[in-house]
């Protein structure tokens, strides 16, 4: 019989043994389980930063267009049609030259063909055109007084015929002299990735809902502008693709894939036109008239130029800085002497009345 004692009204067991359970027991409280350390992992992926594409206003990562941008005068002769590379132009001016036809200086930087062309002679305004963009510009040579005018701008001048040009233009054989000289662009641009980019010409909108003619403007659906008595270029808008499409003489003006050129913007500038040794010099030193239609839409505005190296400046009748739609714009140099026409869209039809 084991033996114990009452201790405060409990019975407490005197062997050994008890002892050593009541201790046992003692010494086995349940430890804490420990609680998982949650883990955490972001998906957020911190986006690049993005600026503008200058000469088109859309939205691209910082960095991604550093190279220089390549202006050349393109012929616009019958014979030299299709041209190479227009429908990838950023922007493209079409000027009055001699005989009542047009020529384009055209400028490619956000997307640069194999090859573009044909090119011909430099005249006495592509300086100022050409000047606030920079960069390169190719041609295939011109009055030796028009050529200084240009190698004075300080861009590079890239001209058929000589030295360091010899293997980036070519005649194409399968175009008639003299409307057959091409340039391999990309080329030509690689090797000269030390010259600036361009800085922005105009203003743009985010958006084309957002740009100044479609906000304030009237309703086009066309656009018809005369250089002369035998240039007549025109415009209509197309509203399944947003865009205006182009036409010469009343017939479409064709790439060629035998798509028609096209533009998102379209700004018509009134210009006067003086004698250079009979060449006709589109002045754009000064101000007047013009019109910027996007969307479908054409708001009046007025332009000015403060020197050969400033942009052109466009403001509304306010005074207002008008923003185009973001994408290319064809820049349309239309004489005094010639004329510029908008036609608004016909009127929808009445609802027929309820029976």
């Amino acid at each position: 019989m084991s033996r114990g004692r009452t201790i405060r009204g409990r019975w407490v067991a005197g062997s050994v043994g008890a002892l050593a359970a009541i201790a046992l027991l003692a010494g086995c409280a349940v430890a804490p389980v420990p609680m998982p350390t949650p883990s955490y992992s972001s998906t957020y992926v911190t986006p690049e930063p993005t600026g503008l594409a200058p000469l088109t206003g859309a939205i691209i990562p910082v960095g991604s267009l550093s190279a220089p941008a390549l202006s050349a005068k393109i012929d616009n002769h019958p014979d030299a049609r299709p041209q190479v590379g227009l429908e990838h132009t950023d922007l493209l001016f079409e000027e009055l030259v001699e005989g009542g036809l047009t020529r384009y200086v055209a400028v490619w930087h956000s997307d640069v063909p194999a090859e573009i062309g044909p090119i011909r002679s430099i005249r006495p305004m592509d300086p100022d055109i050409i000047s606030p963009l920079g960069g390169i510009v190719a041609y295939s040579g011109g009055q030796s007084r028009f050529v200084q005018q240009m190698l004075n701008t300080g861009l590079y001048n890239a001209i058929h015929g000589q030295r360091d040009t010899d293997d980036l233009m070519y005649r194409a054989p399968d175009r008639p002299g003299p409307h057959d000289v091409i340039v391999k662009a990309q080329e030509l641009i690689a090797r000269h990735l030390d010259l600036a980019a361009p800085v922005q010409l105009f203003s743009f909108a985010p958006d084309l809902d957002s740009s100044s003619a479609v906000r304030e403007g009237a309703a086009t659906a066309a656009i018809t502008a005369r250089f002369s008595s035998g240039s007549r270029r025109g415009w209509a808008w197309d509203a399944a693709s947003q865009r205006w499409l182009r036409s010469q003489d009343e017939s479409p003006d064709l790439d060629s894939a035998g798509t028609p050129y096209s533009a998102v913007n379209v700004v018509v500038i009134r210009v006067a036109i003086s004698n250079d040794g009979g060449v006709p010099k589109t002045e754009l030193i000064g101000s007047g008239e013009a019109w910027v239609s996007s969307g479908g839409f054409t708001i009046h505005a007025t332009w000015s130029k403060a020197s050969m190296y400033e942009p052109i400046r466009i403001v509304d009748d306010t005074g207002t800085v008008v923003r185009l739609a973001p994408g290319n714009s064809w820049i349309e140099l239309v004489p005094l002497a010639g004329s510029v026409d908008f036609a608004a869209p016909p009127p929808s039809p009445e609802p027929s009345p309820t029976p």
